[in-house]
């Protein structure tokens, strides 16, 4: 995999690790123009783990070209991130084990209307494991340092 930017690859797995805020995924529609959706993500073993019902639009446009691209990045100042592109690989068996993952790492109460919702759709879930081909990082802090007042932004 090809690194870029100003991170090495153990800061950007630590990006990846602290940031519980989805991940951006693009994928390709049949007409070959782009689809952007944010899912929920756990970087693990060197990819970039997600999972959704397999009766998501997602899942056929990936299982139609697994081509990828992704970005974990926040909107709140400094701007930071990581974005790359990638295959996707599907995995419906391990897709209620990453569910459980995923509700674990976004803290997710285990008595929540909403993990109940997912979990009783759990046998539906598919994995999905992003593998990376190329990462690159952006990181505005020092630029970004003296950009705002003590007040507010712009203030």
């Amino acid at each position: 995999m090809k690194i870029k930017g100003p991170w090495n690859a153990s800061q950007i797995r630590s990006h990846l690790e602290a940031s519980l805020i989805p991940a951006r995924l693009a994928v390709l529609t049949p007409s070959g123009s782009p689809l952007v959706l944010s899912l929920w993500f756990l970087p693990r073993d060197g990819a970039i783990w997600c999972a959704c019902n397999k009766r998501a639009r997602v899942i056929d446009l990936l299982r139609e070209d697994p081509r990828c691209g992704f970005e974990v990045a926040s909107e709140i100042p400094p701007y930071r991130g990581v974005r790359g592109q990638g295959q996707a690989w599907l995995d419906a068996p391990e897709g209620p084990a990453v569910l459980e993952q995923l509700l674990a790492r976004y803290r997710i109460a285990a008595g929540s209307r909403l993990a109940g919702m997912l979990r009783s759709e759990s046998a539906n879930e598919v994995a999905i494991r992003i593998v990376p081909d190329w990462m690159t990082s952006w990181d505005f802090s020092a630029r970004m340092r003296d950009a705002f007042s003590p007040q507010g932004r712009g203030d």
